[in-house]
Order: structure tokens, then sequence, then C-alpha cells
């Protein structure tokens, strides 16, 4: 199967295109910025790798792709045409770590990484090219079998292209007067490398590949790109993982929604990823829930995200934006198509929705009301399905960003699924409302026991469900 790149234009106009600016314009100031991305017209160049179904678009004749003053590599440029298979490789690079030391055996430390593009499948069943990155560690694994592999999901990021994951590892700060990236999971990739273990990061969809917005908490786009990534790893030239090597999934907030919703989507779309367990930190599985949490809050612009992601992808959703947003919604989420999260916090922080509506009525209010939307958002809802394997599922109680009672329900539903669950309530003081703390701070603290809790399941080691305790537990 192949697919035409092609930009999504649909009745949403600019809320689903992207700022760019061309080669020699000022790359400060909106006003100097194009409503729309560049992408010039591709030319026959040969094959990329072994595999594709048609030739590629030469990235040399390309027009670069900038956004926000930054130009996107040309190697983030999918293909004319992607390979038959998912998880199946279209190129590969080498990728300099932006936090890496020479070890005493000359190899860097912690490892060495390789930028990846490969297939996977998006919600509307069409091919999809995704980017992310590969780390070989230095350390050696000590355990039994061939060495296992985690695909970590990245937290939020963005939806600008320079907000990739696979470009923070290089760039661990972006900062350039107009735009604002941290490569903050790199302390989570960084400790899982150090077990032995390798690292395959999901780019997701649409983030860092220019031919398409990226999919913010669409649960299938999500899934599907991290166990392709599980897949893509084990062709990567270099390589020492296989395709028996224990495999774990690893995400906190939209990483941890990608990490549940894989888990449950393992079984039906990947059972050639051998899955041995899944953390999920924070995980959005009730994005109802999650919008009321995040509407008026720090993050408030990561609303504009899904919106923008939801409104590409499905036409039900469409049509309720053309509705309800008015001109000035409209402006707000085109700008916010092209932020990093750094950008989101000082542009949109604290903003309420209800500002962007042509009725007054908050998004979540507008949702509710239309048995279209409704629908939409209830097909991302994860805990329709049992997970498959052994999962971690971690929840800050005072967690008021991505809800903890939405959180642990999604533990509930598994265990009543007959899921293996162990479920970890993280009881830290109220840290601030609405202003990011109670969200964040859980990240950092129970890290160590989540590197670790995977960490066993990659060696073999068993483990027992806390199911027995959901009534008890906060």
């Amino acid at each position: 199967m192949s697919r035409k790149r092609t930009i999504s234009r649909h009745s949403l106009h600019a809320a689903a295109d992207r700022s760019t600016t061309r080669p020699g314009e000022a790359a400060a100031g909106r006003e100097a910025r194009l409503p729309m991305r560049v992408l010039a017209g591709v030319v026959v160049a040969g094959t990329v790798c072994a595999g594709l179904s048609a030739v590629p678009a030469s990235a040399a004749t390309t027009e670069p792709v900038v956004s926000r003053g930054v130009t996107i590599p040309a190697f983030y440029t999918p293909p004319t045409e992607l390979p038959d298979t998912n998880g199946a490789l279209i190129r590969t690079e080498a990728l300099p770590l932006g936090l890496s030391i020479p070890g005493l055996d000359g190899r860097p430390m912690p490892g060495t990484a390789t930028r990846l593009m490969y297939r996977s499948t998006d919600s509307a069943g069409q091919p999809v090219a995704v980017t992310g990155a590969y780390i070989e560690p230095s350390a050696a694994w000590k355990g039994t079998g061939p060495r296992p592999l985690v695909a970590l999901a990245s937290g939020t990021m963005g939806q600008g292209d320079q907000c990739a994951p696979s470009f923070a590892l290089q760039n661990p700060l972006t900062l350039n007067g107009d735009t604002v990236s941290v490569g903050y999971e790199a302390l989570a990739i960084y400790r899982l490398l150090a077990t032995g273990a390798a690292v395959v990061v999901t780019d997701y969809v649409g983030l860092g590949a220019t031919d398409r917005l990226h999919t913010y908490v669409n649960r299938v786009d999500e899934a599907h790109a991290l166990l392709d990534a599980a897949r893509a790893a084990r062709s990567v030239p270099g390589a020492s993982v296989t395709a028996a090597s224990r495999t774990g999934l690893y995400g906190y907030s939209q990483g941890g929604g990608a990490s549940a919703a894989a888990a449950e989507l393992q079984r039906s779309y990947a059972p050639d990823v051998p899955l041995s367990g899944t953390y999920a930190g924070a995980p959005p599985a009730d994005l109802t829930s999650v919008m009321k949490g995040i509407d008026g809050s720090a993050l408030a612009g990561a609303l504009a995200w899904s919106i923008n992601g939801f409104a590409q992808a499905d036409p039900d959703l469409r049509a309720v934006v053309d509705a309800n947003i008015s001109a000035t919604g409209k402006a707000a989420l085109a700008d916010a198509s092209t932020m990093c999260v750094g950008d989101a916090l000082f542009g949109y922080g604290f903003t309420k929705s209800s500002k962007w509506t042509t009725s007054g009525k908050s998004i979540a209010e507008i949702i509710a009301a239309d048995p279209r939307a409704k629908a939409a958002l209830d097909k991302q809802r994860i805990g329709t399905l049992a997970p498959s394997g052994p999962v971690r599922l971690a929840t800050g109680v005072q967690d008021d960003i991505v809800p903890h009672a939405q959180a642990r329900q999604l533990a509930v539903d598994w265990c009543r699924k007959g899921g293996d669950v162990t479920y970890d309530a993280i009881n830290l003081p109220n840290l601030g409302d609405k202003i990011l703390t109670n969200h964040l701070v859980p990240l950092i603290t129970d890290q160590g026991d989540a590197v670790s809790w995977l960490a066993d399941r990659l060696s073999g080691k068993p483990t027992t469900s806390n199911c027995w305790s959901m009534p008890i537990q906060p």
C-alpha cells in the first residue's frame, strides 16, 4: 500500500496549517511567517532504502520547512510512497546526542543514536510516515536472553515540528526568541539505557514529519506509532535487539496515554512485539475529563493541539469546530499549531476556551451537547480493552491537569477486565492549582520506581497485580 504525501486542507482553514518561513525571510515575528508550510514539487530521485513500493521524494529538491525560525531537517520530509509493512524502515541517519560524553572504551555514553523514519498506520487506516530515534546503549545487558528494548512515548512536547522528541535528543534546549523546547525526557531515556536496555523513541504521527499536523492524544495514532517504533528498532543498522527481545513500553502524561493505548492494542495490532511490561504514568484515558482539567490551566494551549489534531482526522469533530469556533479561536488554533510547550505556556497559559467559541461556552460544554463530538471523543477512551501483559499505572492524587480520578478509573476498568495491574497512587501535597506542579512533580518522584519496575519485567521477573487493593486505594 502506498500513499501520496499531501497537506490536509479542510474547512478549519489556518487552524490545521503550520506557519512556515521561506529561507531568507525574517525568522522572528509572527507577521513574517507564511500562513502555510511550504512543500515544493517532488522529483523522482531513486529509492531511499530497500522495501519501498515506489520511489521517494528527494529531500534535496524539496523546499525546507521552517517552523518558528527553526529549519526542520530534510530527513523529516516523508517520501511520496511508503513501504507495505508496518514498522518497516524508510530511512535512517546518525543522530548526534546533545547530551553525551566519551566513554573509557571510546564509545559514547550513554549510547549511539540513530534517527529513524518508519511506516505506521493511522486511525483512518492509512499508511503514514513516522519519525523517531533508536539508541544502542553503551551499558552491557546483564540479564538473560537478547538485549531488551523499551519503546518510549514522550510526554507533551507541542505541535510544531521543531518540538519532535528525536529533534530534542540532538537539541536538548531550543531557544531562539520565537520558540522554546526542552528535551525533558532525556532523563528517563538515559536511566533506561543505564539498565542495559535499548531505547526507541517515537515522534508520534505528524510531530517532526512535515506532511501533516501532529494528532495530539489520538489513542490509535499514538499506540500504532509506538508499537511500530518497536518493530522498526529491530532493523536499525548496528542494533543488537532482535524479534525475540523482551519489549517494554514507557510513557508519562501524553506518553502514558500512548503506552496505555498500545498495551490495549498490542494483541490485535502488533502481536509480534513480545510485550513484557508497560509503564503508564498519568495517562489521559478520558479526554472529556482531561479537557476540563487543562482548560484555563497553565497548559491551556494543549487544548488547541487536541482540537487541531482531531479536526484534521475526524470529519464529525471538524464540523463541530467549524460551527462553534470563532475567528479569534481559529487564529489561536493556527498559532498554537506551531508551538512547543514553552511557547504555549507563555502564549496561552490560563486561557479559557470560552474565549475561542462563538457562544462563549467552553469547548467541553460544546462537545457534551453535540452527539457527534461526544461520540468522537468516546472513541478515544482508553480502558475499553484489557491490556496485554503486566502494567504499572501511576497517578498523582493531586493531579489537576490530567485528573487523578480518570487515571484511577482506568486502573479500575483494567482490573475488571482481568488485567495484571500494579496501581500506584502518588500521594503528595497540593503544590498549586492549575500551574502544572501537581502534574509534573510525580513525573520526577516516580521515575526511579517506574524504571526499576520496567527493568524487572525486562529481566523476566514476575510481578503480582494489586487490583485487590483498589477499593482502599486513593
